[in-house]
Order: structure tokens, then C-alpha cells, then sequence
């Protein structure tokens, strides 16, 4: 019996007067991303935040290439580096640096939103202020993430504040481009939208600070970088209305880019590497390569 008990309060354990419910080692993580270089580019205490690198084969520093900056999903909660593994590979097979970014998450660093903004920031600075050894055009920088990690990408280029303090501000954290997988861009209430939206009903005390602070959609403005959304027509999690308000609204200002690419039926995480036999994987890939061809011109 008391042994039971045990189990049962193992299962549980309590961080500054709250308990929280321990949850199993997550499925691949701590990352295993063979062929990656792995870059230390914040500490946060006694937590080592990292960058996985892929670079083509005939890389130098000599020659700077654009970067693309990926953020995995997973509800700000757990996740890992590993989802946009393969985006990497092919991406560093066409001639990118591509780097898959490690970020503080609720089930293992109790943090919240906010703080995963902060990273998300700190990464791209990092990237761009390291450019010359890493061998990245700095005004070439991309942010992509799916779900969670696509509203970070959001986040970098819209969201003003939510830095982390020891930052550098003189280094900008805005991307130069952006590509999202169905990413939660609503986060606050919108007039005349009355869907349920992905983290939309959390309260200032759960997200870190006010929705509206957190929310891409209200901070759109314009001359804004290039953005294209992947979403699925048939996701529930975050809802494809969401995107097309989110694409309205970049169109109401000069300067704005905004591309958004439906499939019909599709749910969250459609895109994801081994799902479909990896149609819409192909597919999202190949489209987001054509997007970033236009950024070279």
C-alpha cells in the first residue's frame, strides 16, 4: 500500500507552492539530430539552450548563404528540435543553412509563453549577430515554425517587447521572411470572430501578459517581411479562419506580403515529416523552397 502511495505522489511534484503533473521523458528529446552542428546561443541558469546547424556540403563562411530558422510546435508545453529534422536536410541539400532552434517549454522548464517568445528572439539575434562565422547573409534570415513554433516565427517579426532583458537590442530579432505551418496567429478576441483559437483562451496569468501583447494578428502593420502560411483546411487545433484573418489583415497595409496555401480536409500537423506517406511534407517543402527562391532576387 505504501508503496502505491508513492507511485501515486511520484507522479506529482511541486516548483514555488504549485504542483505540477510530472509527465513521461518526451519522445525524442533531448534531440538526436545527427550531420547538425550543435551551437550554444543562450544559458538561462542552469539551462543550455542550443541551435542545430545544417549546412551544404561546400559551406564556408567565405561564401554566406540565407538562413532559415525553424521553431518546433507543441503548445508552448514540449516539443522538440527533432520535428523540422528533415525541413534541415533538404533545405542544406539546396544550398541553405538551416538550423533547427531548442527553446524553453512549460512540461520542462515551467515556463510560459513569453519566455518561449524571448528564445525565439535570442535565437534570431544570436544568428544574426554570429553571421560572419556562421557564414549567414544577415539581412537573409528566415523564421519557420509549425503551430506553436509558427506563431515564435510570428512573434520575431511582429510582436514589439517580450525581450529577454541580457539581450542585445542593437541586434534587430526581426526575421527577414517568414514561413509558417498552421501557427496559432490569434491569440486575443477579434471583432466578429467568436471561434475557439489556439491559446486564445488563456488569461494574462497563464500566457505572461496581456493576449493582445502576445497576439501577431494586432500588431500587423505594414512593410512588414514576406510571410506564407501552410495550413490545413480541416484543422480543429487552430483553426484555418484564423489565417485568413490574419492574411486580410497584412493586405489592409502597404508593403505587406502574405501568401496562404490551403489543403483541403487536412488537419493540424498535416505537414509533419512521415504523416500522409510525407505528400503534404513534399509538397510544403517544395512550395516553401520556391518561396524562398524569391527571396534571392
Amino acid at each position: 500500500m505504501y508503496k502505491q502511495i508513492f507511485m501515486v505522489f511520484s507522479l506529482f511534484f511541486i516548483l514555488n507552492g504549485q504542483i505540477f503533473a510530472q509527465r513521461p521523458a518526451q519522445k525524442n528529446y533531448p534531440p538526436d539530430l545527427p550531420g547538425s552542428k550543435e551551437i550554444t546561443y543562450k544559458t538561462v541558469g542552469e539551462t543550455t539552450l542550443k541551435l542545430y546547424m545544417y549546412t551544404p556540403k561546400d559551406h564556408s563562411p567565405n561564401q554566406p548563404r540565407m538562413a532559415v530558422v525553424f521553431f518546433f510546435g507543441g503548445g508552448w508545453s514540449s516539443g522538440t528540435p527533432k520535428q523540422f529534422e528533415q525541413q534541415c536536410l533538404t533545405l542544406a541539400k539546396h544550398g541553405y543553412v538551416a538550423i533547427t532552434v531548442d527553446y524553453r517549454v512549460a512540461s520542462r522548464h515551467q515556463v510560459k509563453p513569453t519566455e518561449c517568445v524571448a528564445d525565439a528572439k535570442s535565437a534570431i539575434r544570436y544568428v544574426r549577430s554570429h553571421a560572419k562565422v556562421l557564414g549567414i547573409l544577415p539581412n537573409k534570415i528566415v523564421a519557420a515554425g509549425g503551430s506553436a513554433g509558427g506563431h515564435l516565427a510570428a512573434s520575431t517579426a511582429l510582436l514589439p517587447g517580450l525581450d529577454d532583458p541580457k539581450d542585445d537590442k542593437n541586434v534587430s530579432s526581426v526575421p527577414n521572411a517568414v514561413v509558417m505551418f498552421n501557427p496559432a496567429v490569434i491569440i486575443a478576441p477579434v471583432v466578429d470572430f467568436n471561434e475557439k483559437t489556439f491559446g486564445g483562451n488563456r488569461d494574462a496569468k497563464s500566457l505572461g501578459c496581456e493576449p493582445k501583447a502576445i497576439s501577431p494578428f494586432h500588431h500587423v502593420g505594414k512593410n512588414l517581411p514576406p510571410m506564407i502560411i501552410f495550413h490545413g483546411k480541416g484543422d480543429t487545433t487552430v483553426p484555418y479562419r484564423t489565417v485568413e484573418l490574419f492574411q486580410e489583415e497584412m493586405k489592409k497595409f502597404p508593403g505587406n506580403r502574405c501568401e496562404l496555401v490551403g489543403y483541403e480536409g487536412q488537419p493540424h500537423g498535416f505537414f509533419n515529416y512521415g504523416r500522409n506517406e510525407n505528400k503534404y511534407y513534399e509538397d510544403t517543402t517544395q512550395k516553401m523552397l520556391k518561396f524562398l527562391e524569391t527571396l534571392e532576387k
